[in-house]
């Protein structure tokens, strides 16, 4: 079954022979092989030596040399006298950048809080900070270090990754919360932002900020600036050998306002406890002297970075600091319609002379609509209508005229309108009448309507700028336009077309409230010759039912509206103020005769509010500082000295000198021969330079240089003044 297979015949042995050839082209393979590796390496270093020389010249030059973003020095924005509203601090500052902290984060954390001595809650504040971060971003460690913990860190960077330890300079507001809703405040970029400039590496260099409210982010490019940069050796560690070349960076422009510092300072201050707002303009250029919203926050807390204790305290307070009321807050405006209607009645036909009777109310269709004075006024003329703010006049010469002139009136006043003025946000309010009715609730507007809208209450809303406003263009009888930037041009506001008979009627109407038998006697300023003429309002904001609007909770107080210019018989000065359920007007008007006293005598104006501040202890900065310290203190954490309170505030309080561009720096003459230029206007009336003048004075020098309403929707009428 099987067979053997042959055995095949044996080789015969290699020779010498055929051992060399063998070998001659194994070593012809393994040449060729060598030298085709050789040509390879050979082109491959001249490819990198010859044709990519650049490219790894620079990257070696990276190696060696670290390049490095300067931020530019924010634009300082100062008021019509040059004083700094908001400026730059020198400071010694750490930040980090997460993405390039690695597996190190832990161990660079806790180094960073045992060299700066970060409490529990800050450090919890920072890991929030990281987690929302986008990698990318710079997050805020600590700032205003001294040299001492600023030196701790730098030895140590190169065993914290992402850590940067630099000089730089620090967005510095010295009057603090009084500027907070006027100026905004400064932040690090987002994603959207950073994303939005085309990825700007300047978004994410260490220490730059951008404005993020207000008008520190309307005028962003403005302010910005130019960065600098500096070039440094390294060592392969990152740990710097000598610097090689720097730059300086470009600080952005000034920006010039129309504010004064020290005013709005005084007038935020004299607010006090209360929430509410204060606008002052001049009724001939329009500049806006001082928006002041209070209770408000600190700036210089968002500019260094605002930790989750202070920012609970301010987002949970019920009176709303984070909230600008000048702009962004509506309310009924109660009586302090009256002289705009007065006017419509006027241009409608009716005699301001014809009267009416007032016995305490007016029974319109089926319902009695009550004045606030229950005894009733009288026999009561459009004067008296005014000065005694008896509602039944308007009551009842409103259903004569109809709606339509006086909704025309208060609109070509000023109210329902957003004027040219470079913020974000600008409520505009509500002037109801038929057509707008109809349209927002498809009904017909009824004679109770115009009961309601003709005293102040109803669906009518209203700014605190837009009364400022009002009560200018009633004063000058002129089209007077705000503006907030300062500028050169002395504007020709246009006539208004009012008869000036009528202006003068309710010009002395309005005088009658403060210097005669009117409401607000209170008002009166202590500065001879120079009188103030206003209006006082209530606007209510529940019914009798809930609350009798003067004492109770809080939330269900009237509001309270003074609405003014000076001097009476050659108007400067327009001022509105708005006491968010401050009982009524009462809580208005005193605020308002001391921030015109203050235009006139600082002193007497100074005197006034050191005395109120003694009991409610301390400055608008020193109460928000004290807040922060017990919310601090209730949250467990512990605040060095001086916590709570911006640096130059400290280091001024520690002087003895005032606060740069606060109330106590205006000194009856040197301040304003220092630092102000006449216009060579001569409208007359005052002084502002310490006292009253002859008529013929110049009485202003004007340098060259989600929000929510207060209100219920339509509350029933019944105002108190």
């Amino acid at each position: 079954m099987f067979r053997r297979r042959k055995p095949r015949a044996s080789s015969p042995p290699p020779t010498g022979v055929s051992l060399q050839n063998a070998f001659d082209r194994r070593a012809v393979i393994l040449g060729s092989m060598q030298a085709g590796v050789g040509l390879l390496l050979v082109g491959r270093m001249a490819y990198l030596g010859v044709a990519e020389n650049e490219r790894w010249e620079v990257l070696s030059e990276s190696n060696r040399v670290n390049l490095a973003l300067i931020p530019p020095r924010r634009g300082a924005i100062v008021d019509r006298y040059g004083t700094p509203l908001a400026a730059n601090r020198a400071d010694f500052r750490v930040d980090l950048i997460p993405e390039r902290m690695g597996d190190a984060r832990e161990r660079s954390l806790d180094m960073l809080a045992k060299v700066l001595k970060l409490s529990d809650t800050e450090m919890t504040d920072l890991r929030d900070r990281i987690e929302q971060s986008t990698g990318f971003q710079t997050v805020e460690v600590a700032s205003n270090l001294d040299y001492d913990r600023f030196a701790a860190i730098s030895v140590r960077l190169p065993d914290m990754p992402g850590v940067v330890a630099q000089r730089g300079y620090t967005r510095n507001y010295p009057t603090g919360p009084a500027v907070g809703h006027l100026l905004g405040y400064v932040g690090t970029a987002d994603r959207e932002e950073y994303e939005a400039e085309g990825k700007d590496p300047l978004l994410v260099t260490p220490g730059f900020k951008i404005g993020k409210d207000g008008l520190e982010q309307q005028f962003e490019q403005r302010l910005r600036g130019e960065p600098g940069a500096r070039r440094t050796e390294v060592t392969a560690s990152g740990r710097i050998v000598r610097e090689l070349d720097t730059r300086e960076d470009t600080p952005g422009a000034p920006l010039r306002l129309t504010i004064d510092a020290a005013l709005q300072d005084y007038a935020a201050r004299r607010l006090g406890p209360e929430s509410g707002a204060v606008v002052v303009m001049d009724t001939v250029t329009g500049d806006l002297l001082a928006m002041a919203s209070m209770p408000s926050f600190d700036p210089n807390s968002f500019s260094d970075g605002i930790g989750r204790v202070e920012y609970s305290m301010l987002n949970e307070n019920e009176r709303k600091p984070l909230l600008d009321k000048t702009l962004r807050s509506l309310y009924p405006p109660g009586s302090t319609v009256k002289p705009g209607v007065a006017m419509a009645l006027m241009k409608a036909g009716i005699d301001p002379d014809e009267s009416v009777y007032c016995g305490g109310g007016l029974q319109v269709g089926n319902r009695y609509f009550r004045c606030w004075k229950r005894g009733g006024h009288g026999q009561v003329d459009m004067a008296k209508g005014i000065y005694q703010s008896c509602d039944t006049y308007f009551y009842y010469f409103a259903q004569r005229s109809g709606m339509e002139p006086i909704t025309a009136m208060l609109k070509r006043l000023g109210m329902g309108q957003e004027y040219p003025l470079p913020f974000i946000d600008q409520f505009y309010g509500t002037v109801p009448g038929p057509e707008w009715l109809k349209e927002k609730y498809g009904r017909e507007w009824q004679a109770y309507d115009t009961v309601n809208s003709t005293i102040g209450q109803g669906y009518m809303l209203i700014s605190p700028l837009q009364q400022c406003v009002m009560a200018a263009r009633i004063a000058m009888g002129r089209e007077v336009m705000p503006r907030i930037v300062q500028s050169d041009d002395v504007p020709d506001f246009q006539s208004l077309g009012f008869p000036q008979e009528n202006i003068d009627y309710v010009r002395q109407a309005m005088s009658d409230v403060v210097n005669g038998p009117g409401t607000a006697g209170r008002a009166r300023l202590p500065i001879d010759d120079v009188l103030l003429a206003g209006k006082t309002g209530t606007a209510q904001v529940v019914g009798l039912n809930y609350s009798d609007g003067k004492s109770g909770t809080w939330k269900y107080r009237d509001h309270g509206h003074f609405m003014c210019f000076a001097p009476f018989d050659n108007p400067r000065y327009a001022c509105a103020v708005t006491i968010q359920h401050g009982g009524g007007s009462g809580a208005a008007y005193p605020v308002a005769r001391d921030v015109l006293t203050f235009l006139y005598d600082p002193d007497k104006a100074l005197e006034m509010l050191h005395a109120f501040e003694r009991q409610w202890g301390g400055t608008a900065q020193q109460r928000l500082s004290a807040q922060y310290r017990a919310a601090a203190a209730a949250a467990g954490e512990t605040l060095p000295p001086g916590g709570g309170s911006a640096p130059g505030t400290v280091a001024a309080a520690r002087r003895g000198e005032p606060i740069q561009g606060s109330a106590e720096t205006r000194a009856s003459d040197s301040y304003f021969n220092a630092s102000a230029q006449d216009d060579g206007s001569t409208t007359g009336g005052a002084n502002p330079r310490g006292g009253a003048t002859s008529s013929t004075a110049t009485p202003a020098p004007t340098p060259a240089p989600s929000p929510t309403s207060s209100p219920t929707a339509a509350p029933t009428a019944g105002t108190t003044d």
